[in-house]
């Protein structure tokens, strides 16, 4: 599974769905807004989050210093700032494939990857995302096309 780290869900902030989810102290929430981390269960909620957040019963480590948490208990730490995390995005829904298809289709060029870096997954400047990953690998979005030929 993957999350889409850079489309908001269009007017919909943490301490509102905080709000939804009646957990308490979601006004005092940082007004970050919620991600839609892909098209597959959408009413599903999923918080990217660095390691720091002490929960090793709910919490996946996903790569060095990050982990996936998808369990009330980091969303009320987020909310009453006790314990939370010190970098995280919340995401609704994810990307899903097959065994062993994403490793296909990188495998076979289908997709750019580069390291992550706090600022690229956390920061707010999510239509700039993009392009300071491709950025991170050295590629110009300029130069990129959706045409394919053979030479």
């Amino acid at each position: 599974m993957g999350l889409a780290v850079n489309h908001p869900v269009a007017g919909l902030t943490l301490p509102d769905l905080l709000d939804k989810l009646d957990i308490p102290d979601a006004e005092a929430a940082d007004p970050d807004l919620v991600l839609l981390g892909g098209p597959v269960e959408r009413e599903r909620g999923f918080v990217l989050h660095t390691d720091d957040y002490p929960s090793s019963d709910s919490s996946l480590p996903v790569a060095p210093g990050l982990s996936l948490t998808a369990t009330r208990d980091v969303l009320a730490a987020m909310a009453a700032h006790r314990n939370a995390p010190r970098r995280a995005l919340v995401a609704l829904g994810y990307a899903g494939w097959a065994a062993g298809q994403l490793e296909d289709e990188i495998r076979n060029n289908v997709w750019l990857t580069c390291p992550p870096d706090e600022d690229l997954l956390f920061g707010a400047d999510h239509e700039g995302k993009w392009a300071r990953a491709l950025a991170k690998i050295g590629i110009d979005p300029k130069f990129l096309s959706a045409e394919a030929g053979r030479a």
